[in-house]
């Protein structure tokens, strides 16, 4: 039995001739925080998508706390699982997306709920309570009751952050969480990522405030034309970069 959180193994997605990912490895262990850099087109949002689920992969496995995600060999064939097996498993992890998608008729509180009574059927009141647990985490407590149209897009997308720490996933996915924001927005959404990692939340990261991920990150990974072109800590990725590709990509990014 492994002790990994998330193992994947020579992980390939397609679209029709297009390899976006051409057979990734990676392993996460429990409390680790590990950002994904790279160019746009690198394949960093969609090794994500495949984590949980919001896009098939043709080949490799994913697995998260023990369980293989999404597939299953049958009499040697490799085949989708069921529907609502997916549904499960894509509970063990939260995901936060560039766009907030709240639902602009419930209020900041009503999100938040909605899964929690939906999903792990709690009652309005039990979910109300973990609601505004973490609305009070992200700094929201008192917008509780305002509706998205009311929130700045910094508020917004923490109260999307909440929406899915409050379903207790055991791994959170944040793709590009800022890039949506106004410069002046971005920096309350990072502080509440940034607690989340203190308090040894397990977290994949993909983004390009690279200061952020040199601060916060246990790991790093950069990504490379659908591979992992380099990976390791903070201080060996950003001061002494071992590959020609990474120096470049560091030169035009926002790590100064």
């Amino acid at each position: 039995m492994t002790n990994n959180l998330l193992e994947i193994r020579d992980l390939h997605k397609r679209y029709g001739t297009v390899e976006v990912l051409k057979g990734v490895d990676c392993t996460m262990r429990q409390g680790e925080v590990i950002s994904i850099i790279g160019s746009s087109g690198s394949g960093k949002t969609t090794m994500l998508r495949c984590i949980n689920m919001l896009e098939e992969f043709q080949g490799g496995t994913i697995s998260i706390d023990g369980q293989e995600i999404g597939y299953e060999m049958v009499n040697g064939v490799r085949r989708r699982k069921r529907e609502k097996d997916i549904a499960r498993q894509r509970a063990l992890t939260g995901m936060a997306f560039q766009q907030f998608n709240l639902f602009p008729h419930m209020t900041a509180a009503g999100n938040v709920a909605l899964g929690l009574v939906k999903v792990k059927k709690m009652s309005r009141d039990e979910a109300e309570a973990i609601a505004e647990k973490w609305l009070d985490r992200v700094g929201l407590l008192s917008r509780k009751d305002h509706y998205p149209g009311q929130l700045s897009g910094g508020q917004q997308q923490r109260v999307a952050i909440a929406r899915a720490i409050a379903m207790n996933p055991k791994l959170m996915l944040f793709d590009e969480v800022t890039s949506a924001l106004d410069p002046e927005l971005v920096n309350e959404v990072l502080q509440v990522i940034k607690g989340l990692a203190e308090d040894g939340m397990s977290m994949l990261l993909v983004t390009h405030e690279m200061r952020f991920a040199y601060e916060v990150s246990s790991r790093v990974i950069f990504m490379n034309q659908g591979r992992i072109g380099e990976e390791g800590n903070p201080r060996e990725m950003f001061l002494k970069p071992k590959t020609e590709r990474l120096t470049d990509f560091l030169k035009t990014s926002s790590f100064n």
